[in-house]
């Protein structure tokens, strides 16, 4: 992570083994899911992020497809004053387009381990809703 923000950039913050995972990713994947992230970091939302559906507001996924395989990466933006990325991965769920139960959960229990994060880096600031 660079020393300094830019002027109106939040800082990143990479829940686990998401920015291992995420660098473990073809180029291409690697270059859009970071334009979709740099694009949080400043308050806006990149056209491959969407909603993660379950977790309430402020938490999207970047999906990419390459060659034959789907990669995504879930974030939240709820907090006032940081980015966290919480899971990076190839999507292998057998079930069509639903996201493996496994990659959900990992996704709820990392989104708990920002919570405190940010509570300890930032105190009780106020969440944005």
């Amino acid at each position: 992570m660079r020393r300094r923000l830019a002027p109106g950039e939040k800082p990143l913050f990479w829940i686990g083994s998401s920015k291992r995972d995420l660098l473990a990713m073809p180029d291409p994947v690697v270059r859009q899911m970071g334009a979709a992230l740099s694009v949080a970091q400043y308050g806006g939302k990149h056209p491959d992020a969407k909603p993660w559906k379950g977790l309430g507001p402020g938490v999207f996924e970047v999906v990419s497809d390459y060659q034959t395989d789907t990669f995504r990466a879930g974030y939240v933006v709820r907090f006032e004053h940081a980015l966290y990325v919480l899971h990076c991965f190839q999507k292998k769920s057998p079930s069509g387009t639903r996201t493996a139960k496994m990659d959900v959960e990992m996704i709820e229990r990392r989104l708990r381990a920002a919570q405190a994060d940010y509570e300890v880096r930032y105190g009780q600031a106020s969440e944005k809703r």
